[in-house]
């Protein structure tokens, strides 16, 4: 894609991201992806078709990658956020994944889940939009009249130390390339295809999953989604007078002239869907103003996919208004507002940002942090259910330790509450 001025390669840019999402979140909306929901089908009843079709997200996105990466259209090298830099925070993914799995079990979804419960006019899941913001939001950014954040306070001092500066970028393909002497770029595409038809071959074996055309379509969509976002982010070219700039390229402020003050706007640079960081951009943009500066590509798709589910939920007739069953619900919706809100700046993303759009680099850190999102969720999961079920014999150590030795973490003597 090749424009004229940075203005019109900036507004193209953010319309697409916005038409992607809202038909995502229409989609989304329409098959019932939702990420939580596999989690919880898997711990409960043994139903792996949600979670295939989260896989099914992922795999779709590799492959993407691995063949328009590997032929040159896009690099994914240097993003926003930078999913394969060097810097590699392990703790902080793993941290970050459990923070967020535990806290989109008590908010009843993710990131992207709440905003579809948006749009399909669940009025809890804006109190959970709101705690996401506000925690996202100060993670990143200072508290007024201060130069702390949440992140500077009580991460880290202690999370930080704990990284590992390594010798090349974090993803498989550069790894495992200085490993065997390969090149990175070569040993990406064999690695992305690779685990591609290793995934394909385990999601298909499964008939029922083959049958399911809401759980293909829900993931195909949302794989391509994230797809055709790398592509449009970076494939960009603003040709200026014979001299050309990615979207990325304004070193000099005065090539954003159409903005306030000249001023670039903010978060420009390849990247594809991720839903906590832009949720705290959108508060970011309210307090502002609503200056255009602050309209990034994030808030766009928040915006999209938000109206991409009201829209499904109005012609299918599906549009249900939602409170809280009483305060108890509203105070755990919060927490799990809160707690995605700073698990996800953490660990660099969610359930779609680290699950789907990170793996999606090969990035390593972002397997860490989906594996500490689905295991978070589901550890959350088995507690409150033996909790429930055995009451007051149920104390939380117990209902913890035994959700371990379900889980195969521990052995089974150590098993506290009988299984169910």
């Amino acid at each position: 894609m090749t424009f004229e001025s940075f203005a019109d390669a900036h507004w193209t840019i953010l319309w697409l991201g916005f038409a992607v999402a809202f038909v995502m979140g229409a989609v989304v909306n329409k098959t019932n992806f939702c990420t939580m929901g596999s989690v919880s089908d898997m711990v409960n009843m043994g139903d792996s078709g949600r979670f295939r079709s989260w896989v099914l997200a992922i795999a779709v996105a590799m492959l993407g990658v691995a063949i328009i990466e590997g032929i040159g259209l896009i690099s994914v090298d240097q993003t926003v956020p930078p999913y394969r830099a060097s810097n590699f925070a392990w703790l902080e993914y793993v941290l970050g994944g459990v923070l967020f799995g535990i806290g989109m079990t008590y908010g009843s979804g993710c990131g992207s889940k709440t905003l579809i419960r948006i749009g399909g006019g669940n009025i809890k899941s804006i109190i959970v939009f709101v705690a996401i913001a506000i925690c996202a939001y100060f993670m990143l950014n200072p508290f007024p009249g201060s130069d702390q954040t949440i992140y500077s306070l009580i991460f880290y001092p202690w999370t930080n130390p704990t990284s590992v500066s390594l010798a090349s970028q974090q993803d498989l393909g550069s790894l495992l390339g200085r490993v065997f002497g390969s090149g990175a770029d070569v040993t990406r595409v064999v690695v992305g295809l690779l685990l591609v038809a290793f995934l394909a071959w385990v999601l298909f074996k499964s008939a029922d999953f083959r049958k399911s055309f809401d759980n293909i379509l829900g993931g195909a969509v949302v794989g391509l989604a994230v797809l055709a976002a790398w592509y449009v982010t970076d494939a960009a070219v603003i040709d200026v007078g014979g001299e050309t700039f990615t979207w990325s390229g304004y070193a000099e402020p005065n090539n954003w002239s159409f903005m306030e003050s000249g001023q670039p706007p903010r978060s420009v640079g390849t990247q594809s869907y991720t839903f906590i960081n832009p949720v705290g951009q959108t508060l970011g943009y309210a307090s502002e103003g609503f200056a255009s500066r602050y309209l990034t590509f994030g808030v766009m798709a928040v915006f999209g996919v938000i109206l991409g589910s009201l829209f499904w939920a109005i012609i299918s007739r599906g549009f249900r208004v939602e409170w809280f069953v009483n305060f108890r619900d509203f105070i755990n919706h919060v927490i799990g507002g809160a707690l995605m809100g700073i698990g996800g700046v953490l660990a660099l993303g969610c359930t779609v940002g680290q699950g789907i759009t990170g793996i999606s680099t090969l990035a390593l850190g972002s397997f860490l942090a989906f594996g500490g999102i689905v295991l978070g969720s589901a550890m959350t999961m088995k507690i409150q259910y033996y909790k429930m079920v055995y009451e007051d014999e149920a104390s939380f150590t117990k209902a913890f330790v035994t959700a371990l030795v379900d889980f195969r973490l521990l052995p089974g003597s150590m098993r506290k509450l009988d299984a169910i």
